[in-house]
């Protein structure tokens, strides 16, 4: 995956999503896969999901908050499981039941703080 495509996408900035849209269909989820380092598409290319590991769980933490001020900044918030030196991340758009152009642009933001 070249990091061009990364930081383009990490450029983007999510759009609001009131339902008003359709989600990608899975050949348009999987086109989008290379875009991003390590993710999978999971339950009928409906989500994303990925698990960054740690050292220790200060630097859990530090990595979820992270993610939190992206999350926040977007609009666009992940369903995030935390362990002592795990991190699971899941993306969809809820108000369209799958996945939308803002699951591929948080994906990416996160990917460039780890």
């Amino acid at each position: 995956m070249p990091k061009d495509n990364l930081k383009k996408l990490a450029d983007k900035k999510c759009i609001p999503c009131e339902g008003n849209m359709r989600p990608y269909a899975p050949d348009e989820a999987t086109a989008m896969m290379p875009h991003l380092k390590d993710w999978m598409l999971i339950d009928d290319s409906h989500m994303l999901a990925k698990e960054y590991h740690f050292k220790n769980f200060k630097q859990v933490m530090e990595f979820v908050n992270k993610v939190a001020a992206i999350a926040e900044d977007q609009g666009h918030h992940p369903d995030m499981s935390v362990s002592y030196d795990a991190v699971g991340i899941e993306l969809t758009t809820h108000a369209i039941g799958g996945l939308s152009e803002n699951d591929f642009i948080v994906a990416a933001k996160i990917d460039l703080i780890k």
